[in-house]
């Protein structure tokens, strides 16, 4: 299965879902103080949003900072977005964001913390595209 790396601000949510998901994941730190989690393999990025009405600000610094590095970049096979409907348009921006300037796909998108379907897709999507990653080097 692809690994799992996200960031998750004070409030929870995304973190909430990562361990509903039940896969081994690392964190992207809050505090810019804090090192970076060493990443070895392919890996899927959950990324909630954070803007303003604009769409400014989506992609949170510290996954901006965290992606700056080409050997982790290099390893992002695809992402998935969080976000709060409520923001219409930009609804789960930075996972587009991402996806459009890494070049790799948007997997999927939910609501806050998500919800049962989320889990059960996400799950299921991970599995489907491990199964889907090159081989041979």
């Amino acid at each position: 299965m692809a690994g799992v790396v996200f960031f998750s601000s004070a409030s929870g949510n995304t973190a909430r879902f990562v361990a509903r998901l039940g896969l081994p994941a690392l964190r992207i730190p809050i505090r810019p103080a804090e090192p970076m989690p060493a990443i070895e393999a392919p890996f899927v990025l959950i990324c909630p949003t954070y803007s303003d009405g604009q769409g400014r600000g989506a992609v949170p610094k510290q996954v901006i900072r965290f992606l700056n590095d080409p050997r982790r970049r290099d390893l992002l096979q695809g992402v998935i977005g969080a976000g709060n409907r409520n923001f219409g348009a930009t609804f789960a921006l930075s996972a587009r964001v991402i996806a459009d300037k890494c070049t790799v796909p948007v997997l999927w998108r939910f609501e806050l913390a998500g919800t049962d379907t989320d889990i059960q897709k996400v799950r299921a999507g991970l599995q489907h595209f491990r199964g889907m990653e090159c081989l041979t080097v």
